[in-house]
């Protein structure tokens, strides 16, 4: 028979470590009893009703079939000669109720279907688990889209790195990891919350990262209050993370340098964004209306001597002194191919002699 004080104990405990309602899981236990009998002992067309009546310590198992003069599927219909003295009390295509719990609980086998039964049972309750802490995470995080959290580094495994959040763990993917952070228990990071959604076909997903552009324009977003207040605006970040980032800043007060905004005094504002980001090379760069001075900008650190601007084909002859090419390319052609990427033009590199 059934061990209603394992079960009482074991519901109370998953209820409490993992807010699950308790009635929510009777109902998958049901369930569970449910498809085990259709599997074992009934047929896949049963209609079967499992109610477990945890206060009172009892089950009860019936099947649904309807009433009918000749029975073609005898797993749904039930005849008025199987009905026996009770025929009377029925009329064709009456819906009843068959009461087989003293039928299956003197199952020899009863045992080994009660096994069945709780082994599915436990299946679900996993999912069902998971689904729960998907679905507290995707709470924590509903209207944070695009915004940074600082959380705590819990547990580091191979492939990825488990945050502490609110005492909840947030998974960081390996996808969305930097290489040059130093992910130890404890330590503490800036994390970009990159996507949040739960649509239908999906279940509720968040996704963390320390690998996106979008970071570094958040991180900005703390360190220099002119960007919240409107004062100074971030037009786009373009970024190799790890190595370097380049910032299209602008504003539309005459008076503030946006450029100068972003590093402050003693560079302690654009310091304090390189050093979360693992000391990440980062050039601002003053956008406007000529893109060529934007292009010559975007470059930095080389000096540029003179550009030439298609706008047609959208690319750009960038005129430089021979010594000045490994500034411009920088490692691994990083430097040019982000300026190419922050003002969406080809740049061509042209050495002239002095």
């Amino acid at each position: 028979m059934i061990d209603f004080k394992k079960i009482e104990a074991a519901v109370n405990l998953i209820s409490v470590e993992k807010k699950i309602p308790k009635e929510k899981l009777v109902e998958i236990i049901e369930a569970a009893l449910k498809t085990a009998y259709k599997k074992d002992y009934g047929t896949k067309d049963n209609k079967v009703n499992v109610k477990i009546d945890m206060e009172n310590k009892s089950i009860e198992v019936t099947l649904e079939k309807t009433v009918v003069k000749k029975v073609e599927n005898p797993s749904l219909e039930i005849s008025f000669e199987e009905l026996w003295e009770d025929a009377a009390n029925f009329e064709e295509w009456d819906l009843i109720e068959i009461d087989v719990t003293d039928e299956i609980t003197e199952w020899d086998n009863w045992e080994s279907f009660w096994r069945i039964a709780s082994q599915a049972a436990r299946q679900v309750i996993i999912q069902k688990i998971a689904d729960s802490e998907k679905e507290k995470i995707y709470d924590l995080f509903i209207g944070k889209e695009w915004k940074v959290v600082n959380m705590k580094v819990d547990l580091v495994e191979s492939w990825k790195v488990i945050f502490d959040y609110n005492w909840n763990q947030v998974t960081l993917p390996k996808s969305e990891q930097v290489s040059k952070d130093n992910y130890v228990a404890d330590a503490r990071f800036y994390v970009l919350v990159a996507e949040v959604t739960n649509k239908e076909i999906w279940n509720p997903k968040v996704v963390l990262s320390r690998k996106r552009p979008e970071l570094v324009a958040a991180l900005f977003d703390i360190f220099v209050p002119e960007i919240w207040e409107g004062v100074v605006t971030i037009d786009k970040v373009v970024r190799f993370p790890w190595m370097k980032s380049k910032v299209l800043v602008s504003s539309n007060y005459e008076q503030i340098d946006p450029v100068w905004t972003l590093i402050w005094q003693k560079w302690i504002r654009v310091k304090s964004v390189m050093e979360e980001l693992s000391w990440e090379k980062i050039d601002i760069i003053a956008n406007g209306d000529d893109t060529r001075e934007v292009i010559k900008r975007a470059l930095t650190p080389a000096t540029v001597l003179k550009v030439n601007v298609n706008e047609e084909t959208e690319t750009a002859d960038v005129f430089i002194l021979p010594e000045e090419k490994p500034k411009i390319i920088w490692k691994a052609w990083v430097n040019i191919n982000l300026a190419s990427e922050l003002v969406g033009y080809k740049i061509n590199i042209i050495e002239i002699e002095a």
